[in-house]
């Protein structure tokens, strides 16, 4: 019953000479304001089971003890654990608090972190990172807080004016456009009265305030971009800029270098860019909304061959992970500073900008968002590049044409799942897109309807496959060729392909494999480790945009 060893929600104590009371607080304190978890008493850091001290064994005691000297107080549960040695080892069940920050009646306020080596181990919480951890558990609004020391003057007027261009130019509340400047800092949050003096906010100087305030009062504040090819960098600019130039700045970078294809839709044509602007656009302003501004760090904009990548400081807020993006109700860390940045037309106005950045892949046939790289203490987004499936792509746009709307993005993103994985079932694109199978199957009686999707087989063995249309032989990027050799690849043969592959170009990368097995991204990493181990890859350069090749 006792883990094997020590992690971030697990900690063993050894209680040998009778454990400190102090030492017992302010471990409750660390895991109530981390993630919760459970403490072993009577057991060494090694594992070793030592028991408890005779003054710890009751257990009624102890957890009535613990909450008498928490702050607020924590109800842990405490279970004894008997060895086989007769050596009693007591349990503390911590819950993670939810509803503010946990002390001991001391004032000793606590968390837990993994340290470089990967142990445990509990820290002082500071003030600023009392400010983190409120905004994460969404009790605090950092970006609505007045700026002490600063005023509306220090607001560019340069920037005031893009400001209204933008509402006009992004069509974004026409209302605000008829506001005096004073009335319109109030309106959008930007400035607040305290203690009758309009001070500005942390939202009003990141949007339009002079470069030098911003770098004097939010330090943290700044941005890069840079354009990688293989190892070598071959742009790179680092920005202080008003939330308004920066998204300007960034945007004018990345079209510069966003290629665009043209697809033939019947009677018209349709531009396929390599970065759908749309999404760029919406994943520029998350990084910068939902960015930890009590944290040092940049959002960071890089190109790289395999896709562009956004990434900011502070990682998803409570109850927001890589898997529910999609259907989480949406949840800002900057609650003011999203509502402005909505307002002016920059955000999607509904919250759900996620769909935007997804919808931007998805309708192309593209791999979708990848947000696996992210952390507890960032969040990143890789948008693949790629050509798009362009006969996938006719579907879409035609069916969209024929109902004269957007296709929903859980219609999109099962489509996708079969244009993946066909022959998958109920069960298997429930779990791949996170939705109920209730929804995943009135998805596909919608879809089976208008004609996008088939079924196959029978009772248990029923399954579904995009429809013939979208297997069209006529398909530029042989489509449904290709998938119908991929789909069911052994995984004995990946390294044979793997290295035929890379023997018929200079280099390959993960997503080369990822595209040519129809595998996770993890996976194909894991695959091409293997080849570089074994001596018959070579890698050209490291991380997460490393190459491979052939070793001569």
């Amino acid at each position: 019953m006792i883990p094997p060893m020590e992690t971030l929600t697990v900690e063993f104590k050894s209680d040998r000479k009778k454990l400190s009371d102090s030492d017992i607080f302010d471990a409750i304190v660390a895991f109530a304001n981390t993630d919760g978890g459970d403490i072993y008493l009577g057991v060494e850091h090694n594992g070793k089971v030592t028991g408890v001290h005779d003054e710890h064994k009751n257990t009624i005691t102890l957890g009535a003890y613990i909450a008498n000297n928490t702050v607020p107080p924590i109800s842990v549960k405490v279970i004894p654990i008997e060895e086989s040695d007769n050596k009693l080892v007591i349990k503390i069940s911590v819950p993670k608090l939810c509803s503010g920050i946990a002390a001991t009646a001391s004032g000793k306020v606590m968390r837990r972190l993994i340290k470089l080596d990967g142990t445990p181990e509990n820290i002082p919480m500071y003030p600023l990172e009392m400010t983190t951890r409120l905004s994460s558990l969404r009790l605090l609004d950092f970006s609505a807080m007045p700026v002490n020391g600063a005023s509306v003057k220090d607001f560019d007027p340069l920037e005031t004016e893009r400001l209204r261009k933008t509402i006009l130019s992004y069509e974004g509340d026409r209302l605000l456009l008829e506001l005096q400047d004073e009335d319109l800092f109030k309106a959008l949050g930007f400035a607040r009265e305290v203690a009758g003096q309009l001070l500005p906010t942390i939202t009003g100087l990141l949007m339009i305030g002079r470069k030098s305030k911003i770098e004097e009062h939010i330090p943290t504040h700044s941005a890069s971009f840079q354009v990688l090819e293989g190892s070598s960098v071959k742009v790179n600019e680092d920005m202080v800029l008003p939330l308004l130039a920066t998204f300007e700045r960034l945007s004018d970078l990345i079209n510069a270098r966003n290629s665009e294809n043209e697809i033939d839709i019947g009677m018209y044509r349709l531009s396929a860019p390599d970065f759908d602007k749309r999404a760029i656009r919406e994943a520029i302003v998350n990084s910068f909304s939902h960015r930890d501004y009590t944290k040092l760090g940049r959002v960071r904009v890089i190109i790289t061959d395999e896709g562009l990548t956004i990434s900011n400081p502070g990682g998803f807020i409570e109850g927001v992970t890589v898997n529910n993006l999609l259907t989480v109700e949406p949840q800002g860390r900057n609650p003011l500073l999203s509502d402005a940045l909505k307002r002016v037309g920059l955000a999607e106005r509904t919250g759900r900008g996620i769909d935007r950045i997804y919808e931007g892949s998805l309708i192309y046939g593209k791999q979708m968002p990848d947000y696996s790289y992210s952390t507890a203490i960032s969040v990143s987004l890789l948008i693949s590049r790629g050509a798009a499936d362009t006969q996938f792509t006719s579907v879409i746009a035609n069916e969209q044409k024929r109902i004269g709307r957007p296709l929903p993005i859980n219609t999109l993103l099962v489509l996708n799942i079969l244009r993946d994985a066909p022959g998958s079932d109920i069960n298997k694109l429930s779990k791949t897109a996170n939705l109920s199978t209730t929804t995943v199957k009135t998805i596909l009686g919608d879809a089976i309807e208008s004609g996008l999707v088939e079924t196959r087989g029978n009772g248990r063995g029923l399954n579904y496959v995009l429809a013939h249309k979208v297997y069209n032989n006529n398909s530029n990027n042989g489509y449904a060729a290709g998938r119908e050799r991929q789909k069911n690849i052994d995984e004995a043969r990946y390294p044979e392909l793997i290295l035929n592959l890379a023997s018929s170009q200079e280099y390959i990368s993960r997503r080369d494999v990822v595209n040519l097995l129809n595998i996770s991204s993890p996976k194909a990493y894991g695959a091409l480790k293997k080849l570089s181990k074994s001596g018959r890859l070579e890698p050209v350069n490291k991380g997460r945009y490393a190459k491979y090749r052939i070793n001569n």
